[in-house]
């Protein structure tokens, strides 16, 4: 059984890490619990998650949540031809930076490389999940989805 103390701190952890990496203000919302299957409707990316706590990090937005974010970044638009591979490089900074955030606090994880997700799809196979919305400007909405296995 996975300890509450991991999932809290990476539940934490991950939030820290969205805040350090995107260079505006942000909103977190209350985080839901969340039931199989698990419906992402647009454009998301997926990374594995081994170590004091076995899982997955889902992050999600649609394809303007996503631009937008990049278009912040960089100053200027994503266009649809990078828009996916910035989606995988995002998600690479947050979880590369949620497993240095938890190091310190002694949760040890390591995550696999991104797998980016386009289109409607359907996921299974956790015991239970934790979504978090992160209000972003122009009232886009990110979602980071943590899926948690016991076994």
């Amino acid at each position: 059984m996975v300890g509450s103390k991991s999932v809290t701190e990476i539940v934490n952890g991950t939030i820290e890490s969205v805040k350090a990496v995107l260079p505006f203000d942000i909103y977190i919302e209350k985080p839901n619990v969340i039931q199989e299957p698990l419906i992402q409707a647009d454009l998301g990316v997926l990374i594995g998650m081994t170590g004091d706590m076995e899982g997955r990090l889902l992050i999600e937005g649609t394809r303007e949540c996503i631009s937008s974010i990049g278009s912040s970044m960089f100053g200027m638009p994503i266009g649809d031809e990078m828009l996916e591979s910035f989606t995988g490089e995002l998600a690479n900074m947050i979880a590369g930076n949620l497993a240095t955030i938890v190091s310190g606090r002694e949760v040890h994880i390591d995550i696999t490389p991104p797998t980016v997700i386009v289109g409607a799809t359907k996921l299974y196979g956790f015991d239970r999940a934790f979504k978090v919305p992160v209000s972003l400007l122009q009232e886009e909405t990110l979602y980071l989805i943590l899926m948690i296995e016991n076994s």
